[in-house]
């Protein structure tokens, strides 16, 4: 596996995204899960990323049996600040008072003593950026988290928070259907010298082909929620991924394995995290690392997937407001 840099942080080019191993895309089985972390490292898949607002801290824990007695196999990312109330509500918590309970929280399911890049998971709009980011400073200085980051942040705040201390990352959707960071966001990181992590890089695993309607999803299925999944949209998205999978039948390789191929191809600064809990698809995410795009096949999948070529937004409408703060 290739290596990359989120600033002074060496990673995999390919990394294991974790939130789908707890109840969230259907229930998946978590014994399945376990093996495809313990899977990981031996693919180079070494960095791992959770939060503690998946499956409400269980997906932590599950990541915490992975890490016993394998802690020096894994970079671990895990995130705060993305709640649930108790009546569904979602909500948000950026405080400085908060971001080290938070913090012990994780460390505690996670059962490991340092974090090694701890994201806010979405910005608190109503407390100052440079308070939360000050608090997750202090936590580097106690040593307890290694490197901190952002994850769907706007250009401003990204700015802020870097000046208040070292951003190394910020993860926000990318892939070829969802390409909106490319106006601002990912030239601000550049600038700064933040690195970049695309999260769904597989578009919720609709790029892959694998999904062609609404039935072929479990019934507590978050995507059915998802407009690009509904049954106005889908002829459309599927017409664009018939043409990832024309292209990618030319190269010898699966559509799941082009897509995140592209989304490499954008910048030595970008990691791909691609989640899943199956270790053949994790082989089948690993090995997209070691294909190179030409400059001809790199143009004819920007004149298909151009920016606004998917229809729908890109997640549940009523989370779209604490997107981009």
């Amino acid at each position: 596996m290739q290596s990359r840099m989120l600033s002074s942080m060496q990673v995999p080019a390919v990394a294991l995204g974790c939130m789908g191993m707890t109840p969230i895309y259907g229930t998946p089985d978590p014994d399945r899960a376990l093996r495809t972390l313990l899977r990981a490292p031996e693919l180079g898949v070494t960095m791992i990323d959770t939060s503690d607002a998946y499956g409400k801290g269980d997906n932590e824990r599950l990541v915490g049996r992975a890490l016993a007695g394998r802690r020096s196999h894994y970079r671990v990312a895990t995130k705060f600040g993305n709640l649930r109330l108790a009546d569904g509500t979602p909500a948000v918590n950026g405080h400085p008072d908060y971001v080290p309970r938070a913090c012990e929280a994780s460390l505690s399911r996670l059962g490991i003593d340092t974090i090694d890049l701890y994201y806010l998971h979405r910005v608190d709009p109503k407390v100052p950026i440079e308070d939360t980011v000050g608090a997750m400073a202090r936590l580097v200085e106690q040593g307890k988290v290694r490197h901190i980051g952002l994850s769907e942040a706007g250009a401003a705040t990204i700015r802020r928070a870097h000046a208040t201390a070292p951003i190394t990352a910020l993860q926000t959707e990318y892939s070829l259907w969802t390409r909106d960071v490319e106006g601002e966001i990912l030239p601000t990181c550049r600038e700064l010298g933040i690195g970049f992590v695309a999260y769904a890089p597989l578009g919720r695993g609709f790029l892959t082909g694998a999904l062609g309607s609404l039935e072929t999803l479990a019934p507590d299925d978050i995507r059915r929620r998802m407009p690009r999944f509904q049954a106005q949209n889908v002829a459309h998205n599927l017409a664009l991924v018939h043409e990832l999978e024309r292209h990618a039948a030319g190269l010898g390789c699966s559509a799941a394995a082009l897509a995140i191929a592209w989304v490499l191809a954008q910048g030595e600064d970008i990691v791909a995290l691609a989640g899943t809990s199956r270790a053949e698809h994790l082989e089948h995410n690993a090995a997209a690392a070691d294909i190179e795009l030409d400059e001809n096949l790199l143009r004819a999948l920007d004149a298909v997937f151009r920016p606004e070529a998917a229809r729908g937004v890109r997640t549940v409408p009523e989370l779209l407001p604490r997107l981009g703060l």
